[in-house]
């Protein structure tokens, strides 16, 4: 494999890479993009392809395509030896999820869902407060492309399920695409309704059944159900959709959904680099937070594993995905004001604008998504804004990347009172070793350290926290490649899409008067320590490619992931921004106070070279 073509159709942009062998290792080539032309007056996404494939064509300076179709293999030096494509073109995949208890069973089908690409509907289960004929009328609207239906443990009571099917077979719901086929409904619940399941649903519905998803409360198996779920959307949605029949012949490999595909790339990094990776894609409607953790052995600081090192043994990582249907920079801008509020938008900025102003040039961008910042003012409202919908997705995310509901546990008089329970948050800011941002505003930021800041903002990470963003957008591109060629999905990861932005040393513990000393901090090769104080920002160059010995020594009572008082000493990675110490407190507190928030959000643009 010399050469390989991959395209991305996403909701508005179809975009197209090419890789090519340079020598012993893979390189990207060349980018293109164009409109994606899923809908009227095109209705075939083959047509928006070409046009990507044309910009890579031109710009490679090789011909690729021959009568609108894509060449393969490659003979002297023209056409490509593979393609491959994702895409969410459409709306993406569309899910209706139904499970017998909403903490329990339809918490797990949900997470089958998201885990394999969709954007849940609606979640409908025997106790989530609504009446018989409301959950009827709701399905009944919905129109998904796909009923996943979940419930009950293994030999456990059938009747909950079999009103789930009873209340499916009464909405009687129709399918996005494809009027006269079938609704696909896929059943992984208790074995023992299996062959109730099969003769109501069989005959009105393309029903497939699969292993339970929860076969005991103390395991979830959500492979088996997300498999099908991916078989389903390319044998069910994908044919039905306009033009992908076509473009489905030209793959080398089944259409992948573009967030599955984003998924498995970050499930690959964190396994082969050991590292609890936390992820975002932030688009124009919708925001997805991807998170591959490893759950904590131990609740307690000073036995936590040191960052960067999973360790022998122990659980295995759990990867979880969520999306945000009504977050994003553009279409959804509307939404992240009006969920989070103006005035903690506002408080972002290092201007004095009129909050009326700012509601104006927000609903512009709303009813004209492709436009971009023109003034620095416009530029820092829109990442502004982009702070909120990172903070409030990953809000959603903790919600739901959680323990398992319902599981039995032993515990001694010491452990009765602990925090401990099931269904607890996986996400431990402490033990989180990589955070990566994807999406216009984080990728295309004009300085690299605006799209730091905003994510140190955003999540407040506790601890050293590597920080990085996809350059360019092709992690879904290199997410369907490494399901074939994993050799080099690795190498074009590492080399032209991963840039890394530096590393993030975060001491939390009570709240100190600004100015107080909370923590020394030694950097390997450069000479003296460096001080670190309470509401401080500092930065220390470190190169990309660099990497020293960190020792911090912090205040008493403060921790760096050692425990309170505890000298950690860690390999920090370097980056285009460098080592960045935060010494502002967590949770991050801002001024009401106009006049003095703006001297200080001021001070920390200056801290991290942003101009402003």
């Amino acid at each position: 494999m010399n050469s390989i073509l991959i395209t991305d159709c996403g909701s508005t942009t179809t975009k197209a890479i090419l890789i090519q062998k340079e020598g012993e290792h893979y390189r990207l080539k060349v980018r293109g993009e164009a409109p994606t032309t899923v809908e009227s007056p095109f209705d075939d996404v083959t047509i928006g392809v070409v046009n990507a494939v044309t910009e890579v064509q031109e710009l490679a300076k090789r011909q690729i395509l021959s009568e609108g179709k894509i060449l393969r293999p490659c003979r002297d030096g023209v056409g490509v030896d593979l393609y491959l494509s994702t895409s969410s073109a459409g709306g993406g995949l569309q899910m209706m999820v139904a499970g017998v208890v909403q903490k329990m069973t339809a918490e797990s089908a949900q997470r089958a869902a998201l885990g394999a690409g969709a954007i849940v509907m609606d979640t409908v289960a025997i106790d989530d407060g609504r009446k018989s004929h409301e959950r009827v009328r709701r399905i009944r609207e919905l129109k998904p492309d796909i009923v996943l239906l979940a419930g009950g443990t293994d030999g456990g009571a059938t009747t909950h399920v079999i009103e789930l099917v009873e209340l499916l077979l009464a909405a009687d719901p129709h399918p996005r695409f494809g009027s006269g086929f079938s609704l696909p409904v896929i059943y992984a619940g208790n074995t023992t309704t299996r062959p109730e399941v099969e003769r109501l649903l069989g005959v009105h519905t393309a029903l497939k059944i699969v292993e339970n998803i929860r076969p005991t409360l103390e395991r979830e198996n959500l492979g088996p159900a997300r498999d099908a779920i991916h078989e389903v959307f390319l044998e069910h949605v994908m044919a039905h959709a306009p033009g992908y029949d076509k473009l489905m012949s030209w793959a080398d490999a089944d259409v992948m959904a573009t967030p599955h595909a984003m998924g498995l790339i970050i499930q690959r990094v964190a396994k082969q680099e050991n590292l609890n990776v936390l992820a975002v894609d932030i688009g124009g409607a919708t925001t997805d937070v991807f998170s591959v953790i490893r759950p904590s052995e131990s609740a307690e600081p000073a036995t936590r594993r040191a960052p960067g090192t999973w360790g022998a043994g122990g659980a295995d990582p759990v990867f979880n995905r969520t999306v945000s249907a009504n977050l994003g920079m553009s279409y959804s801008i509307g939404n992240v004001v009006l969920e989070a509020g103006l005035e903690k938008i506002l408080r972002w900025l290092p201007h004095e604008l009129d909050a009326g102003d700012v509601k104006n040039r927000l609903r512009n961008k709303m009813i004209r998504p492709t436009t971009i910042p023109q003034t620095m003012e416009d530029l820092f409202i829109e990442q502004a804004v982009a702070r909120e919908a990172l903070r409030l997705a990953f809000d959603h995310h903790k919600s739901l990347a959680v323990g398992l509901r319902g599981v039995m546990q032993q515990r001694t008089i010491g452990e009765m009172f602990a925090q401990t329970a099931t269904g607890q948050t996986l996400i431990d800011l402490m033990t989180l070793d990589l955070i990566v941002g994807s999406g216009g505003i984080l990728s295309h930021a004009p300085q690299r350290a605006q799209a730091a800041l905003m994510m140190l903002d955003a999540y407040q990470p506790l601890g050293v926290t590597q920080l990085a963003v996809d350059s360019i957008f092709m992690m879904p591109h290199l997410g369907v490649l490494s399901t074939l060629h994993p050799q080099a999905a690795t190498e074009v990861f590492e080399r032209d899409c991963m840039v890394f932005l530096g590393t993030a040393l975060a001491p939390v513990g009570p709240s100190k008067p600004e100015g107080e000393e909370i923590a020394k901090i030694t950097l390997e090769g450069v000479s003296g320590g460096v001080v670190l104080h309470a509401g401080e920002l500092k930065v220390l160059p470190l190169g990309v490619e660099e990497r020293r010995r960190l020792t911090v020594a912090p205040a008493k009572r403060f921790d760096v992931g050692r425990g309170p008082g505890k000298t950690l000493e860690t390999m920090v990675r370097g980056g285009v921004v460098g080592v960045i110490l935060d010494g502002r407190g967590r949770p991050l507190k801002l001024p009401e106070e106009f006049s003095q928030r703006r001297v200080l959000i001021r001070q920390w643009y200056q801290a991290m070279g942003i101009s402003i």
